[in-house]
């Protein structure tokens, strides 16, 4: 019996194999010596402060998901960087290409006027 209760309780903090502990002894005392009840601690001095001692654990639970939190915001940060400088050179072969159009487009223009006043030359010849 003794070793069903020791597998039980290791996964227990401290605290709270002691308030069973006195909450048994309480039990005890109350069906042995009635009389004796009035020596019995208050129920709120024995229940352990949850927070005090087990705020290691929430601390790390938070820090831990903090660093997450970091690390996928630190991610999705490098992603926009990279997207923005892919953008942006995207952006000047789309510019240098206009440009080049641009030139092409001019130069089109001028073989146009050209071919228009060399027409118009040889109607001027023919009349």
């Amino acid at each position: 019996m003794n070793h069903s209760q020791d597998t039980s309780s290791r996964g227990m903090p401290e605290d709270r194999k002691l308030y069973i502990v006195d909450s048994i002894n309480d039990l005890n005392r109350l069906t042995l010596c009635p009389a004796g009840s009035q020596h019995l601690l208050p129920l709120q001095e024995k229940i352990p402060d949850v927070g005090t001692n087990s705020g290691n654990g929430s601390h790390s639970l938070f820090f831990m998901g903090l660093i997450i939190v970091l690390i996928v915001s630190l991610a999705l940060v490098s992603f926009v960087i990279f997207l923005i400088v892919q953008t942006g050179n995207k952006m000047d072969d789309v510019s240098r290409r206009l440009t080049a159009e641009g030139k092409d487009i001019d130069d089109l223009k001028k073989i146009n006027s050209m071919i228009v006043k060399r027409l118009n030359q040889l109607d001027a010849e023919q009349n």
